[in-house]
């Protein structure tokens, strides 16, 4: 990485506008804070009534759900560096008590939260819940790059720095000479590039050992269904995959067999096996995914989302007909199973 870039608080007093006040070398800033703020992430109502005020209600020839600029002419950067001085406040002396206390780990959880609530505001098409969602998670990266500079070990701007000279070095089609016509040579240049600057870094020695594995990069801390994705993925690149999806069901019939021969294995060893076995199971039903192009965590999310809807239904059905749904007989259930899935019913 090049020099050392500093989000310096000098700097920071060049904002000066708006509704940020910096003031003095300690870069206060004289902003309420809701004392919503101490559950780590606002609430999401009042947060999106307010970005709602800011843009005003829709009108003739806009999109529903579309918003405008942010308030008044102030740029993205500037907008950028505001947030920043707001989170070193909630950080610093006199900040936010709840916000003085986070640290990397205790904010792990908020990170994977605010991810899956991006990929639902995806999902659900308002552009103000999709602004506002990446607002949450861009706030994520702040703080934590706040704490890491709080602790002299990088700041916001090394971040910035280190994902655009990223970006022109994995562009050379864009930036350089490297020819590159379709999207599969530039990931074919992308993979490349990846091996040659781990190579470079010291990374293969370091995590891989000497022999520098295929798998390596594939972090631990990915949800189950996208590592398993990730790791069969590396191995397909190499020639180690099915020659057929028949293959792969094949695999997922055997493992079925092994999953039932455990369950009438031994009651003391029983739970180990099976875990184990179910596991194989799901993992193989991961490279049906795989093998057909689909990302299996989009996939699994898209699932969970239909069996919720459908189960709404089948309560709104059972609370017309006077019950619940726990009150109904198995039968009834599949006969208003069978009927989520050919029909929207209307929720009561």
């Amino acid at each position: 990485m090049g020099p050392k870039l500093r989000f310096s608080l000098d700097w920071l007093l060049w904002l000066g506008a708006g509704d940020c006040k910096l003031s003095g070398r300690t870069g206060a800033v004289n902003i309420a804070v809701s004392p919503h703020r101490k559950t780590g992430r606002r609430p999401k109502n009042k947060g999106r009534a307010k970005l709602r005020g800011r843009t005003g209600a829709s009108g003739p020839g806009r999109k529903q759900g579309a918003i405008g600029r942010a308030r008044g002419s102030q740029s993205a950067g500037e907008w950028f560096e505001k947030l920043v001085a707001l989170q070193t406040q909630l950080r610093a002396p006199g900040g936010c008590p709840w916000d003085r206390e986070q640290t990397h780990e205790s904010l792990r959880k908020y990170l994977v939260e605010e991810t899956y609530e991006v990929l639902d505001a995806m999902g659900a098409g308002d552009a103000r819940e999709f602004a506002s969602e990446l607002g949450d998670l861009l706030l994520q990266v702040v703080f934590h790059s706040v704490m890491a500079e709080e602790a002299g070990r990088f700041t916001i701007a090394d971040v910035i720095e280190s994902i655009h000279s990223k970006m022109l070095r994995r562009h050379p089609h864009v930036f350089g000479n490297v020819k590159a016509a379709t999207s599969a040579e530039v990931l074919k240049n992308w993979e490349q590039l990846k091996a040659e600057e781990r190579a470079a870094e010291g990374k293969s020695a370091r995590r891989e050992g000497a022999d520098g594995s295929i798998l390596a990069g594939v972090s631990r801390s990915l949800p189950a269904a996208l590592e398993a994705y990730e790791l069969t993925r590396r191995a397909a690149k190499i020639g180690f995959d099915w020659d057929d999806i028949e293959g792969i069901f094949e695999k997922i019939d055997e493992e079925k067999r092994e999953i039932l021969s455990a369950v009438g294995g031994k009651k003391n060893d029983m739970h180990g096996r099976i875990e184990e076995e179910a596991g194989d199971l799901i993992f193989a039903a991961v490279n049906v995914a795989r093998f057909l192009d689909v990302e299996p965590e989009i996939a699994l999310k898209k699932a969970n989302r239909k069996f919720k809807e459908r189960i709404a239904r089948m309560e709104s059905a059972a609370r017309r007909e006077g019950k619940r749904l726990a009150e109904l007989p198995r039968a009834r259930m599949e006969e208003l199973w069978d009927e989520s899935k050919s029909k929207k019913t209307p929720h009561a």
